[in-house]
């Protein structure tokens, strides 16, 4: 068992149950799944494949490549045209990336003050935007021709976005202090 979904199971759960004032369990909320995505706009197909497999190395489970939905002539883009990839995690995977992400990878930030409190989106779904790929560690520098960004969706099973973030909060997301 990851320690993330460990530490969820033995602290997370009773102080949840104790701040949200709910006696069963089943009604707390629970990650549900991460999502992460890579827009990658028109690139060749070389540039394509090493950021899919830079994508699947962080992860660790190949991703799905999008596709453009309609031709838009001033960028190029023509329908049916790769220009992204996707992940979508469940289970055992999204608790050890979540726990890869919060541990390893943010504090690899530079000048890293903790992630924004406020980009939940009413749902209580929690979005993290990232500039770099390379602050994984499964990322090799010197194999990287380009820096990439993504975003990684956390979904969880409330719909309350302060019972979400009290949830994050309690398996550790390092959240920055609200200055005045």
């Amino acid at each position: 068992m990851s320690t993330l979904k460990e530490r969820y199971n033995t602290e997370a759960l009773p102080a949840l149950k104790e701040t949200l004032g709910m006696a069963n369990s089943m009604q707390l909320p629970r990650l549900s799944k991460v999502v992460v995505n890579m827009g990658l706009g028109i690139v060749d197909k070389d540039a394509l494949k090493s950021r899919a497999e830079e994508l699947a190395a962080i992860t660790g489970q190949r991703p799905v490549m999008t596709r453009a939905r309609l031709s838009i002539s001033n960028f190029k883009l023509r329908e049916g045209m790769t220009i992204g990839a996707k992940v979508t995690l469940r289970g055992k995977r999204m608790f050890e990336f979540v726990d890869r992400l919060m541990n390893v990878a943010l504090p690899r930030i530079r000048d890293f003050r903790g992630v924004p409190a406020d980009a939940f989106d009413g749902k209580g779904n929690y979005t993290l935007g990232l500039k770099d790929q390379m602050i994984f560690p499964e990322i090799d520098p010197d194999k990287v021709s380009a820096t990439q960004g993504m975003n990684i969706t956390i979904v969880t099973t409330t719909d309350s976005n302060q019972e979400a973030f009290e949830l994050l909060k309690l398996l550790g997301m390092p959240f920055a202090t609200k200055k005045d």
